[in-house]
Order: structure tokens, then C-alpha cells, then sequence
């Protein structure tokens, strides 16, 4: 792969010719941080690199205690919220059929030639558990 750095200002460029290995680990590291491919090849070349701060592996161990806390804290809120989509998908089926409810009462009183009742307040409620 060709690669052309412009400066900001002036009209000098340089181009340089990456390898694919070099282009698959500037990649791989793109996603790995989840920054662009084009900020990898600028940090690379203006030396921007951040030197840890302790010992890498006593880091390491603490992330890998963080992970086990979050996995249990998931196993705990996993059920709460499979029980929250079901009640909101209960809450959309329920609306819809207060809407076709609402449908059938206004072509009633049409038919019995009654007023019309617009319940704005109702109708706000159902479209937000339509969401």
C-alpha cells in the first residue's frame, strides 16, 4: 500500500510503500483501540507514545479482576433486564390495543352521533410506549 503524507501547509509530500504485513498490523491495532488507521500511522510517526504508568503486568491483573467483577455484575442484571424488554414489549402490544380500543369508541360515538373525544394526554402516553 502507498502511503502519502501532506503537510498542513507548504507542498512538500512523502510517500512512503507499506508492506500488507505492515497495513494488516496498523489495522489490527486500529481495531484494537478503536481509533483510525490514519491516527495509528500518526502517532507512530510523531513519537507519541504513552509509557505506562507502574508495573504492566500488575495493570494487567487489575483489569483482568475488573472483568471478573463486571462478568458477575452482568450475570446479576442479565434477568432484570430480559424481565424490563418483556414488560416493554407488553407495554407496545397493550397500546396498540388501546389504539384500535380508542379507533372503535370514536367510530361508535360517530355512529350514535355523540362528540368526539380527543384525550391528548392519553395519546402521548400511548406513543411513548410505542417508542
Amino acid at each position: 500500500m502507498k502511503l502519502i503524507i501532506k503537510p498542513e501547509k507548504g507542498l512538500g509530500k512523502i510517500e512512503v510503500e507499506l508492506s500488507e504485513e505492515v497495513w494488516r498490523e496498523i489495522e489490527q491495532l486500529s481495531e484494537r483501540y478503536g481509533v483510525p488507521p490514519e491516527k495509528i500511522i500518526e502517532i507512530t510517526l510523531t513519537s507519541e507514545f504513552r509509557k505506562p504508568r507502574g508495573d504492566l503486568e500488575e495493570l494487567e491483573g487489575k483489569v483482568k479482576e475488573l472483568e471478573e467483577k463486571v462478568w458477575e455484575l452482568e450475570k446479576e442484571y442479565a434477568p432484570l433486564r430480559f424481565k424490563a424488554y418483556g414488560l416493554s414489549e407488553d407495554n407496545k402490544i397493550l397500546a396498540i390495543e388501546l389504539t384500535g380500543l380508542m379507533a372503535e369508541n370514536n367510530q361508535l360515538r360517530r355512529f350514535l352521533k355523540l362528540p368526539l373525544r380527543r384525550d391528548l394526554e392519553l395519546r402521548k402516553l400511548i406513543s411513548y410506549y410505542m417508542r
